[in-house]
């Protein structure tokens, strides 16, 4: 009797770790079976987060850009973390956009959980591709989450305090230029949910990331030249 009562106390044990690695198994695998038929090449651009990147249509908002997108809805910081190796760091990009901690605020993670998670995400990327430049896009105020925006904020704050003392990395603003005049998120951004964003929205996050991927794109288009 002892021994099965253990026996169950250790598969409860199990149960949350396994279910956390085979959660997105099967989005994973058809990430890399699209890397089956065509893999990416090196030096591009890549898109990684939840599902505000999964909804993103990168190839038609950069369409003169290499976009690899590597969205799936639902994840957190540590998601994007557990599976770095298959979908971030075999891709070497010579620039990474990252848009998780959403979905980890929502979930009751705490902000310092969410830097500690993020700050260790950038330093897997930083260890394995230690020139690659990450644009960290800051977590979005939405009227669905907006009873969470003060512990969304701390995170954003100590996230952004972190990227300033690293030159490899942009703390990307979007949290100001999504609020309306009364301070709260502009309700024409987002879709019927009130958490994701519409055209519109998108079209605002296009408008404040180009820059930073078309200067990176000169950077790397001149370096390949010279080699």
């Amino acid at each position: 009797m002892n021994r099965l009562l253990i026996a169950c106390c250790a598969l409860l044990f199990f149960i949350p770790t396994v279910f956390a690695e085979n959660k997105w198994e099967k989005r994973i695998l058809r990430f890399e079976a699209q890397d089956a038929e065509k893999m990416p090449e090196p030096n591009g651009i890549l898109f990684v987060g939840s599902s505000s990147i999964r909804m993103w249509k990168t190839d038609e908002d950069f369409p003169t850009l290499n976009i690899i997108n590597r969205g799936f809805g639902g994840s957190q910081t540590s998601d994007a973390l557990l599976y770095a190796d298959r979908i971030i760091l075999k891709y070497k990009p010579r620039l990474i956009a990252i848009y998780e901690g959403d979905n980890d605020i929502a979930a009751g993670k705490t902000p310092e959980t969410v830097f500690k998670d993020t700050k260790t995400l950038f330093g897997r990327i930083h260890e394995a591709l230690p020139e690659t430049r990450i644009i960290y896009v800051a977590i979005k105020p939405s009227i669905a989450r907006w009873k969470m925006v003060g512990d969304m904020r701390k995170a954003n704050a100590l996230i952004k305090a972190h990227a300033e003392k690293d030159p490899r990395i942009h703390y990307l603003d979007i949290d100001t230029p999504m609020l309306g005049a009364d301070g709260k998120p502009s309700k024409d951004l987002f879709i019927e949910d009130g958490l994701h964003l519409n055209r519109k929205g998108y079209d605002l996050w296009n408008s404040l990331i180009h820059p930073y991927l078309v200067k990176d794109w000169k950077d790397i288009k001149a370096s390949s030249v010279k080699k």
